[in-house]
Parts: structure tokens; sequence; C-alpha cells
């Protein structure tokens, strides 16, 4: 069979999904951080109508991505770029089927867990319920308690912040409790000592998606969030595909906050990384010295630095240097690779709104021995990416379509 899978893609046989086995030694998978394709039929009802994150981004100036383009970006549909004749890739956009629009949502439904409740948001703030709790817990009251950008809530409490040493509580559109302190007031070990009290204490109707340290430096005027981020997930359901690679004896190489998202479970490394570029420096090494099974990269500038702030020029950029970053990514694979470029839900800097958005996201998929040229067109789900590398690996998840018959 395996010889078979070797001799398929040159002379462009066919042959049914039972009979796929292991096509592909390793899959790449990456996820550009909510660079989200347009909005989903049920946007509006997120507040979200008219949102489109690459369409805003790329309509705003020449943005110069020849390498996505190339694997077939803007094949996905009408952009302001124009498509390739021949794209070297197979291109798709995918819904999102949970309810939700967020991080933990959308990494979980890509590993074949579909959320069918939405995690609790706080418009409000958060009521005392958790709050007096949480304030006992730590032995201080905290600041703030409302939905907010983190810049701008450090800029409007910082001050305060340094003359009171109460740690900033604030949330957003998205299942978050966030907890904000400047390093030299509130030690990192302190941050995340609360954090984890926070966790411990989200239960119930009160069990957000994750609890993050937002820890800052600087002064007045000068405030600024560090890498020193901390993610305090919930633990997803049993058999998502990170524990079923892993209990295959697969390698589960997770880089930047792919570990954090999935509580650390089903990950045989961990490679740390703040930034763009340090995850596709992890990703990189990843694949000098990683075995069979799966590279899991995710790329939180997009989100955190430009689509949160609102930052168009800033995420453009960063599309652009991602862009030129990505030969060197093809180059380090090998012939029996597959790379998988995804996102998690939108974020769009062109919105007025500085929250998620509810977005089709794109899918590219490209390797030496996969098929170019293939429109995978509208996939149902995010799931079907994770369905696509379990069945690869001769596995199967509870939710979602895979496309790997189409691009072998």
């Amino acid at each position: 069979m395996q010889t078979l899978a070797l001799i398929i893609p040159r002379v462009g046989l066919r042959i049914e999904a039972k009979e796929i086995t292991m096509i592909f030694n390793r899959i790449i998978l990456i996820v550009l951080d909510s660079l989200g394709i347009g909005e989903m039929p049920d946007a509006a009802e997120y507040g979200d109508a008219g949102a489109d994150t690459l369409g805003h981004t790329l309509g705003s100036r020449m943005v110069a991505i020849p390498n996505l383009r190339a694997m077939g970006l803007a094949n996905i549909r009408p952009l302001p770029v124009e498509p390739v004749t021949n794209p070297s890739g197979a291109f798709g956009r995918v819904a999102t089927s949970s309810r939700g629009k967020d991080t933990t949502t959308g990494h979980w439904e890509m590993s074949g867990i579909i959320t069918s409740n939405p995690f609790p948001t706080y418009p409000q703030g958060f009521p005392p319920r958790i709050i007096e709790p949480f304030e006992q817990a730590i032995g201080r009251k905290i600041i703030g308690n409302k939905p907010a950008s983190g810049t701008e809530i450090i800029k409007e409490l910082g001050e305060e912040h340094l003359r009171t040493a109460c740690p900033i509580v604030y949330t957003s559109a998205d299942s978050v409790f966030q907890i904000a302190a400047h390093e030299n007031i509130v030690p990192l070990e302190e941050l995340y000592r609360w954090c984890k009290i926070a966790r411990r204490l989200l239960t119930g109707r009160d069990e957000v998606g994750r609890v993050i340290a937002r820890p800052f430096v600087g002064g007045p005027g000068d405030f600024r969030r560090t890498e020193a981020r901390q993610d305090y997930a919930i633990d997803p359901p049993e058999n998502m595909l990170l524990d079923l690679l892993k209990s295959s004896g697969l390698a589960v190489a997770a880089v930047g906050k792919i570990g954090s998202i999935f509580c650390h479970r089903g990950t045989t490394e961990e490679l740390a990384a703040g930034n763009n570029e340090a995850s596709i420096d992890q990703t990189l090494r990843a694949l000098v010295h990683s075995p069979r099974g799966l590279i899991f990269t995710n790329l939180v500038d997009f989100d955190m630095l430009y689509g949160h702030r609102n930052d168009v020029e800033g995420y453009a950029c960063a599309l652009e240097r991602f862009d030129q970053r990505l030969p060197e990514i093809q180059r380090a694979m090998r012939d029996d690779d597959l790379l998988l470029i995804s996102a998690d839900h939108g974020c769009d800097p062109g919105d007025i709104s500085t929250d998620h958005t509810r977005e089709y996201v794109p899918i590219l998929a490209w390797g030496r021995r996969a098929r170019a040229g293939v429109d995978l067109g509208i996939r149902s789900s995010l799931a079907d990416i994770g369905q696509t590398v379990a069945e690869n690996f001769k596995l199967t998840l509870r939710a979602g379509k895979s496309f790997l018959p189409e691009i072998v």
C-alpha cells in the first residue's frame, strides 16, 4: 500500500478513501490566527455583518503575497489581488459549525470537537458571584471588570494599578477572564498563581474558555504588554485529534500557544514561541527533527497585535512577512510532508469592533506529493481539517469530512 501511495501523484490515479494509508509521513498545520476570509451566513447574529479580515487587509493597499497567491489563496473567492492560473496547492474555505468565534472553539473544532453550547461571555463585566470569591482568594481588590481592548485598558488603568497594586481584570466579546499586572508590581509567578485560582473558581455556568495572564511593563504613556502571557484553557473532551495521534505513537509537536489551548494534552513536544517570527523559527526546527506525525503551529500576532487593535497596516505587513518566510518552510519539508494553512476565526482589523469576527477561514494544502490546483470548495466544518489529518494516519474523529482523497 505504501508503494501505491507513492505512485499515485505521478500517474494521477484516484483510489477510494478506505484505501488511503499514511500517504504523508508528516503534516504541518499552521494556523494564521484570525485570518478570516469573509462573513459566514450567520455573521449578523454575532454582530459581524460585512466582516472580511483578508479582503479588507488586501484592499488597504498593494499587499505583496506572491507565495500565498501561487498556492491558490486568491482562487478561493474574489479578492483585491489576482488569482493565478495554475495554483500550486489545493484551496478552499471552511465554515465554523460550532457556536462561537474564539480561539478555543476554532482549535477544538479543528481537532474534531463541535461546540454546540457557546462558552459564557460577560458583556457587562463579571458578576459578584465571580469577583468576590476571586478577590478573597488573592487577598486584593480588582479594578476594571469590563469588556475592553487589552492595550486600551492598561492605558486607562495602568497608573491606578501602579499606585494600588490592584490587578486589572477585564474580558472581551470572547469567553475570557483576563488579568493584567505590571511585572514590577506583581511578579510573573504570582500573576500565574492568580490565573490558576481563577481557573479553579470558574466552573459550571461560568466555565469560560480561557483565563489569560496579561503581564505588561513600562510607565504611564508607554505601557507595553510582554510575551510572558500564559493561557489557562479548559480540558477538551476526550478522543480529540491530538489524543488519538499521541496514543497511536505518533509525534505531536505543538508550536506557540497550541499546547496551552489543549491544556498541554496530546502533545509529545511543546516549542515555546511568543510571536510569529519565533513560531516560524520553531516550526523550522521541528521540521528538522520531528518524526512521523503532526507539527501544529499558531501564529498569534495576526490576532493579538493587529486584529484586536484595528491595525490594518500591521496586519498587511504581518501577512507579507509570513509570505516571505513561506518558501523557507516549503524548502525544509520532506517529499512526503503535507502543509496545511488555515485559521481559527476572523478578527477584521477594518471592522469598527476590536473583537473576533464570525467568518469563513481559508484552507490551503501543499506538498510535493499532493495534487495541485484542486478546488476544495466551501467546507462545512473546521473538523474537516482534523479529519484529513486523522485519515492520513488511519484514525477517525467524531466529526468532519476528510478531503485527503481529493489531494492525493
